[in-house]
């Protein structure tokens, strides 16, 4: 073993935690393995030796590999190897990510990679909150200049109790799911889900967790970085020249005033990119070699005045107050052939959704390294180029459409009715045809109209809204801004958004360019947020008050029922004969799982589901006597009876001295081949059942 290796041991959320260091991936700038339980994570970092040329954002790439050995499967498919990273191990990323972004130096345009791997996976210990902790280990002891360490948590709110990284069996109780990252002093990156939990709820479940988060930082700060951190590398970042800015300054000031003094955004965009024009024009012969300088110089002085006449004369770009909402209207039941569509436009953001139902045997099949196997509830999100009038071509969801897709559903999985009420599979997309700001909120309150317009029987209405923030860093007085549309977005310091129905939040997540908010913020935001989500609320409920009382006619009619398990091989029949007569003579899907759920779904004919499920029940029932059913004559010995099939490969003989109150001579007589009768078992032996006949239908 290497002379390097040192083990560094803690405790997080009452399970010890270890990380070793000097032992794996030795030539990457800093690299660790975390482990807690049997699970294991391993984070390396690399950072390239100079600047990327013509970058003007920081390259920083992030990437969580699920290893499927690390629960013990073959990966599927034909290659038998891991392929395109799941949803999930991109949701992952995104949560490593954010927290890290913020604290690196402004101007570093190096590349930065990020890598997580998570090689061993016990079901009670997520790897998700071990590969964050391993990213800001890896970052702290590397030599790359960055202003960590960071910890991160997942906390569960139990039986009204708060829990760190709760256990598989904690987090199917749990009303909270909050991924949360911070430093010693701040939060930096909010992501959870919850069941309609209350305001001081949610922020005391955030305020827990920073306690846990404060402990891991000071056990990487004070233990680990000591014993293994490299020194920081010196890097030459990029700015703006001081003369350079000064000139410029003295020179576009008025003009910038003139070009955002105005609510239009056109007309500001415009004018903006004449004071562009001319900037650059006057400085051609003085600065011929720094036209990026002259607008990076122009852009933050744009942000400053934008950011001053919001926070000192409570100005928006779009003249709106700080807690206003912009204009909203709605529609829906826009597509007659689709089961649910709405669209909703707030502002210049605006949303088109639609809602498909199916059967259950449609859900998403996952394969990745937790229990989940199957999704009935599925979301999906896309955001097309002409969506901000960009001339690009349409692509597969990147990672930010996962993540808005993703948050959205967390949004409304709490008011889907369970599989026992409402037996479909739902799959709701939005497509995002016009944005300028918290499309994903959008999004949200877009697909709570399209379920209504569906008829799923959801709980409650949600609704969501994106608030913003302006800190002043200096003196720390701050100013939140209800409904951020893009400008604000990019000019400000938070972008914070809070789904929720009218009884509390379903969701949340919260991203941040500044290092950290306080318990200060985060109140005024939450509590802002639910202004303008209530408000929000009753737009959309104007445009559709209730649910649809009933389905689309083009949507599929499923019951669900159960039969014993033992029976399936009966309904189903040798090479699946049984199952497939009842389903060419019915016109319905029929789909059974092996806890004898049986789901039939009909398309146009709504008693045809019935007619199947009688079918079906008919086969799995074990017959008894003073059973009724409804069968055809399939066979007949004319002086001693008559054979009725009640149930595909199940007969019995109606004995011809039980035809009639009267003599009968001839089972002819009374009944033929293919006639449908009424009959009940009024006695079972060893050679089968002998039925009474009530009546010829």
């Amino acid at each position: 073993m290497t002379n390097n290796y040192r083990e560094f041991r803690t405790t997080v959320g009452g399970r010890e935690l270890v990380v070793e260091t000097g032992k794996y991936a030795e030539q990457a700038n800093g690299a660790c393995v975390v482990r807690c339980g049997e699970s294991a994570v391993m984070v390396s970092v690399c950072m390239s030796a100079t600047p990327r040329d013509g970058m003007d954002f920081f390259p920083l790439q992030v990437d969580y590999e699920e290893k499927m050995y690390s629960v013990g499967k073959i990966p599927g498919g034909f290659k038998r190897r891991e392929g395109r990273a799941s949803d999930k191990a991109i949701l992952t990323a995104r949560l490593i990510d954010r927290p890290l972004r913020p604290l690196f130096p402004k101007g570093l345009f190096n590349d930065v990679v990020v890598v997580a791997q998570a090689l061993s996976v016990e079901p009670d210990i997520s790897p998700e909150p071990l590969a964050m902790i391993g990213s800001s280990v890896a970052l702290a002891i590397s030599d790359i200049p960055w202003a960590g360490p960071t910890g991160s948590v997942v906390v569960g709110l139990v039986d009204g109790e708060y829990v760190i990284n709760p256990d598989l069996e904690q987090r199917g109780k749990s009303s909270v799911h909050l991924n949360l990252a911070g430093t010693k002093d701040a939060i930096l990156m909010i992501e959870a889900g919850a069941n309609e939990v209350t305001n001081d709820e949610m922020v005391g479940a955030i305020m827990f967790g920073h306690q846990e988060i404060k402990k891991i930082c000071a056990f990487i700060e004070d233990e680990i970085v000591p014993a293994v951190g490299k020194p920081k590398k010196e890097i030459e970042l990029y700015h703006v020249p001081e003369e350079l800015d000064r000139e410029v300054r003295a020179y576009a000031g008025e003009k910038v005033d003139w070009a955002i003094e105005t609510f239009d955004r056109q007309e500001r965009e415009e004018r903006q990119a004449q004071v562009e024009a001319e900037t650059l024009e006057h400085f051609a012969e003085i600065y011929p070699e720094n036209k990026r300088e002259i607008k990076d110089s122009l852009y933050y002085l744009t942000k400053e005045k934008v950011r001053a006449k919001i926070f000192d004369k409570g100005i928006r770009p779009d003249g709106r107050g700080l807690r206003d909402v912009r204009p909203i209207w709605c529609e829906k039941h826009i597509l007659p052939r689709v089961h649910g569509s709405a669209v909703f436009t707030r502002g210049q953001t605006q949303t088109l959704t639609t809602c498909t139902l199916a059967m259950m045997g449609e859900a998403q099949k996952l394969e990745g390294l937790d229990e989940e196997t199957a999704k009935r509830y599925m979301h999906q999100y896309n955001f097309p180029g002409y969506c901000t009038g960009e001339a690009k071509a349409l692509r597969s969801p990147g990672r930010r459409e996962i993540g808005h897709g993703a948050l959205a559903e967390r949004a409304l999985v709490p008011v889907i009715p369970s599989e026992e009420e409402f037996p479909y599979a739902i799959r709701v997309v939005n497509d995002i045809m016009s944005s300028n700001g918290s499309s994903s909120m959008a999004s949200v309150c877009g697909s709570t109209m399209a379920l209504m317009d569906a008829g799923v029987p959801i709980k409650a209405p949600v609704a969501g809204v994106a608030m913003g923030l302006i800190k002043n860093q200096e003196t720390g007085e701050f100013r939140v801004l209800t409904d951020i549309q893009g400008l604000e977005d990019f000019l400000g310091d938070m972008d914070f958004k809070v789904a929720g129905t009218q009884k509390g939040i379903t969701a949340i997540q919260m991203d941040i360019k500044i290092k950290g908010i306080s318990e200060e913020i985060m109140h005024a935001a939450i509590e802002q947020a639910n202004e303008g989500r209530q408000f929000i609320l009753s737009k959309m409920l104007e445009c559709i008050p209730e649910v649809r009382p009933e389905l689309s006619e083009y949507a599929p009619r499923i019951i669900s029922f159960k039969v014993n398990p033992e029976k399936i091989g009966d309904v189903v029949g040798k090479q699946g004969k049984v199952i497939n007569s009842i389903i060419a003579e019915t016109g319905t899907k029929i789909d059974i799982e092996d806890d004898g759920t049986v789901c039939i779904a009909s398309y146009g004919d709504p008693e045809a589901a019935l007619r199947a499920k009688a079918i079906v029940e008919s086969i799995a029932h074990d017959p008894e006597v003073g059973d009724r059913f409804i069968g055809n004559v399939v066979r007949i010995l004319s002086k001693v009876g008559a054979f009725v099939e009640f149930a595909p490969g199940k007969d019995g003989m109606i004995h011809i001295s039980r035809m009639s109150d009267k003599r009968v001579e001839s089972v002819e007589d009374v009944l033929s081949i293919g006639d449908m009768v009424k009959v009940e078992i009024i006695k079972i032996g060893e050679k089968g059942i002998d039925f009474k006949l009530l009546e010829k239908m």
